[in-house]
């Protein structure tokens, strides 16, 4: 792939989980206008999925390093010696303070680095304008999070200088469910996206699967609603693709427990009896092509109680073309 494509993928990648119009978008598009051509760190904390990555390659792309490349240091898998590995910190020693190369630095999900990892990193990076041995980490470094790092600090497991230094911009990004009103927006780049990835024609969302994903509560956020929209492509079917997403809300709400804590276990065995019925229902509809008539003899049920046990778990027959 030529470094033109591999650019322009990028953007559409970008623009698919940035996309959106609404006020909490507009913010964070101005902060990343005004920060991204400075070296200042950057924090950016959400729930999982909420496009964190994404993010950060937006303003690696807008700042003056986007001719360097983008490291993505993936901190759960660091230890001390991988990490000075990654950000070429031994090679910067042994040459008296002259970085490898100046960079990006993507630290993903830095509140897993380890203690030993968060001590090797805090002497590495810069404190001020010192300059010398200490400041071996010349690049624009930007960390992810989804956890609570006031909390993490005030609990000893993140160092509080580290947490002062990478925190020189935060940007907090909202879950999806407060964003709602991007969701067709973020779903027609991704209908876009996965159509061009699979060589497929571009499908159309229905009214009917509209008004489900604005309902939904989209606890995986972007990601969630991403991985639907590309199994849609992929099956050319917004029934079966949608399948998961019908049955696991209500299933999740019934399995929660009581206001005094407390969980009924015959909620959890209906719950249970409900997920078991719906799979065995799910894949007989895949083996059958969706062909319910057929789905139903190998189920050894009518077909009109099929139909009915469809339209329990979310599904209903769908219109005639």
């Amino acid at each position: 792939m030529t470094d033109q494509a591999g650019e322009l993928m990028l953007q559409q990648d970008d623009a698919a989980w940035v996309a959106g119009t609404s006020p909490a978008v507009h913010t964070i598009e101005g902060v990343i206008a005004e920060i991204a051509r400075t070296n200042l760190p950057v924090l950016l904390v959400g729930e999982s999925g909420t496009g964190k990555e994404m993010f950060a390659n937006r303003i690696h792309r807008l700042s003056r390093n986007c001719d360097k490349p983008l490291t993505r240091i993936a901190c759960a898998s660091m230890n001390p010696a991988a990490l000075a590995a990654e950000l070429g910190i031994d090679s910067a020693v042994k040459n008296q303070g002259k970085p490898r190369h100046e960079m990006t630095v993507l630290f993903d999900e830095i509140s897993d680095l380890d203690a030993a990892c968060q001590r090797s990193l805090l002497g590495a990076m810069p404190e001020g304008d010192t300059g010398g041995l200490r400041d071996v980490l010349r690049a624009r470094v930007i960390s992810t999070t989804s956890r609570n790092l006031d909390q993490e600090v005030r609990a000893g497991r993140f160092r509080s200088e580290l947490y002062y230094r990478i925190n020189g911009v935060c940007i907090r990004l909202p879950a999806l469910r407060d964003r709602k009103e991007d969701i067709p927006a973020l779903a027609e780049s991704f209908l876009t996206k996965h159509a061009a990835q699979f060589g497929r024609e571009r499908p159309s969302l229905s009214s009917r699967t509209m008004s489900t994903f604005m309902d939904h509560p989209w606890p995986g956020n972007i990601r969630e609603l991403e991985n639907v929209i590309k199994k849609i492509v992929a099956l050319g079917d917004e029934q079966l693709a949608l399948a998961d997403l019908h049955a696991r809300v209500p299933e999740a709400r019934q399995a929660r427990p009581s206001a005094n804590g407390n969980y009924s276990l015959k909620v959890a065995a209906r719950a249970a009896s409900r997920e078991a019925e719906r799979e065995l229902i799910m894949k007989a509809l895949t083996r059958t092509r969706w062909n319910r008539k057929r789905a139903a003899q190998e189920l050894q049920i009518s077909y009109k109680s099929l139909l009915y046990k469809l339209k329990q778990i979310g599904f209903e027959e769908p219109e005639a073309n």
